[in-house]
Order: C-alpha cells, then sequence, then structure tokens
C-alpha cells in the first residue's frame, strides 16, 4: 500500500463517517480534507509505517474533540485491505502500521505498471494552460511540470493564451538538449541557482544525475547476470508466486535495514510525483529519485548469490525488488525528459 493509496482508504473512511451521520459534512469542507488527506511518515511519539492529522483538521469545524475523531474514524479503517493496525498518539494523529505482505503487494504493483507506477487521477478535471517560458530553464521546466500534471490526469498544455506562469526565471542561454543540461535546470528548486553542467558530466559519487543512472544500470546488469545463472524475478505471472512472493522480509538478514529503505522510497513514489505536480516543482522529482538510487545502491550486493552459495527464493524474492528499483528510476527519468540508459 502506497501513501496515495492509504491517503485514498482514510478519505473513504471520512465519507463512510458523513454518510453515516457521525460527521457533518460541512466539515469536511471546511478542514479542506474532501478530496486529499495528507499521509506523511510518523512524527517523534508517533509508531507504525505512517500517519494522518485529518482527524486534527476535522475537529474543529466537527465541533468535536480530535480524539473523538480519531476514534469515528479508526473504527471504519479497522480491517481495511493492506492495514494490520491503526492507533492514535498524541492529540488525535492515526497512526498505520501496515500489513507485512505490503512490500509483496508493493513489488508486485510496480512490476506490473511499469515506468507508469505513480501516475493516476488525482487531478483528473483539472485544466491549466502555461505561458511560454523565456529563457531556457523556464521553458525546460515549465515543459516538465506539464509532464508531471498529465500523469496526474490534469489536462495541461503551453500556449500564448496561457493563464498561469511559473515562477519568474533567469531568461539567457540556449534551451539544453543533452541530460546533464536539463539536469542543472530541474535539480535545483525555483529559488536556487542553477547547477553548473561541466561537474555533471564526471562520474562520481557526488553527481546527483551519475548516481541515479548508474543506479538504474546496476539493475539492468544484475538482471543480466541473473539471466546467466538462470535466476528470475519472482513475478505474479509466475506459476510459483503464491510460493515464492515477490519480496518479503527476512529478519534474520542482517541487510534488511537496505531493504527497508528501498522499500520505503519506492511505496513514496506516487506521492512525490502529486506533489511536483501540485506544486509545480520537478525538483521534487530529482531529489526523490537520488534518494531511491541511494537506497538501491546500499541493497544491491544482497541481490545475487556469492561464491558458491546457490540461487534460491530468497534471490528471486530480491531480484523482483531490484527491478521494481529500476523501474521507478527510469520511471522518474522519463517524466524529467532524462534518458535511463543501460550500461554506463
Amino acid at each position: 500500500m502506497t501513501p496515495a493509496d492509504l491517503s485514498l482508504t482514510v478519505l473513504r473512511a471520512v465519507r463512510r463517517a458523513v454518510g453515516e451521520g457521525v460527521l457533518p459534512a460541512g466539515a469536511v469542507a471546511a478542514a479542506g480534507v474532501a478530496e486529499r488527506v495528507t499521509v506523511e511518515r510518523p512524527r517523534p511519539g508517533g509508531r507504525g509505517d505512517w500517519a494522518t492529522n485529518a482527524a486534527l483538521r476535522l475537529a474543529r469545524p466537527a465541533a468535536l474533540p480530535p480524539r473523538r475523531v480519531a476514534e469515528i474514524l479508526r473504527a471504519r479503517l479497522d480491517g481495511a485491505p493492506g492495514i494490520e493496525r491503526v492507533d492514535i498518539t498524541g492529540p488525535g494523529f492515526l497512526n498505520f502500521t501496515l500489513r507485512p505482505d505490503t512490500a509483496r503487494v508493493l513489488v508486485g504493483r510496480i512490476l506490473a505498471e511499469g515506468e507508469r507506477y505513480g501516475h493516476g487521477d488525482a487531478l483528473r478535471g483539472t485544466q491549466v494552460t502555461f505561458r511560454p517560458g523565456r529563457g531556457p530553464r523556464a521553458a525546460v521546466v515549465t515543459g516538465t511540470v506539464v509532464a508531471l500534471l498529465r500523469a496526474q490526469g490534469a489536462r495541461a498544455s503551453v500556449g500564448p493564451d496561457g493563464t498561469e506562469t511559473l515562477r519568474p526565471l533567469p531568461a539567457t542561454g540556449p534551451v539544453p538538449s543533452d541530460d546533464a543540461g536539463r539536469w542543472a535546470l530541474l535539480r535545483p528548486a525555483a529559488h536556487d541557482r542553477v547547477l553548473e553542467r561541466a561537474p555533471l558530466l564526471v562520474q562520481t559519487e557526488a553527481n546527483g544525475l551519475f548516481t541515479v543512472r548508474y543506479a538504474h544500470a546496476r539493475v539492468r546488469a544484475l538482471l543480466r547476470n541473473a539471466a546467466q545463472l538462470h535466476l528470475t524475478a519472482a513475478h505474479e505471472d509466475d506459476p510459483a508466486y503464491e510460493d515464492d512472493p515477490a519480496y518479503e522480509d527476512d529478519p534474520a538478514h542482517e541487510d534488511d535495514v537496505h531493504a527497508a529503505r528501498l522499500l520505503a522510497a519506492l511505496g513514496d513514489h506516487p506521492a512525490v510525483l502529486e506533489a511536483a505536480a501540485r506544486l509545480r516543482a520537478p525538483d521534487r522529482v530529482a531529489r526523490h529519485l537520488e534518494a531511491t538510487a541511494d537506497a538501491f545502491l546500499g541493497f544491491q550486493h544482497t541481490v545475487l548469490p556469492l561464491g558458491d552459495e546457490k540461487p534460491s527464493a530468497a534471490h528471486r524474492s530480491r531480484l523482483a525488488l531490484a527491478e521494481a528499483a529500476g523501474t521507478v528510476l527510469a520511471g522518474g527519468l522519463a517524466l524529467l525528459g532524462i534518458s535511463a540508459p543501460a550500461y554506463l
């Protein structure tokens, strides 16, 4: 279950409470949760995998104590698919612990959806036309924002009759046609200076573009090496899938911390894409790809058998997780208009 999935689950619980007359419909609109609920990692004092402050936001317009609203929602969230437990912490935060098979489901979903994983219809019905950007940075950022909006179901375009303009950006130099040039313009936030292109051509750990593309190339290399070992990733269309899930945590494995980091990054991907579209901020996608690449590079050495070790179901599971990471990296780069080479 991704943050976007969990957000929809909470939203359904809110609507159910309204339908049952437990929460007033006006309170939902006043609280700003009629169409979207924010889900984030638990704050200090919280617990579980994810948390939301929806009950706190609903409490005042509903004229109810926050913990009472949280109890109302928890009663309608217990037993929801993918959720193992719902706790109430602090003044009324809802904390979610996901089912242990969530990792398997997440990896299976990524492999099934491919590079469109994270695309959705959160902004369906939204129509935006941007004025053409003046200069290379404005042009590249505007075009990328259009791609992000379309990936979330919005109707977005660029035209002379546009009604929206992105934050003014420097209007000098030609529009870059290479990957390094695009990354130099997209990676910084709108208020930051563009990156220098030359360092982005050097293959070092300090180069975020290289790290992301190298991680993707490593995934492709692992898949090629696995094929030579007659080792394939566990997919849902595999007859042995039920006995050999795409990925399950192995508490005895010393590198589970790396798998957990990678799974968290992959699970965050849909929420990152949606936020980047809503905020017109492609730099969020670039930063998330860097975090995903770092998590994968810490995990990669566990994927294939070492020495005389024989391929096992665990290796098939890790290979599926690696393939899912490569899929997310390729999809994110594609939205930024940057290639994801299989060899570096």
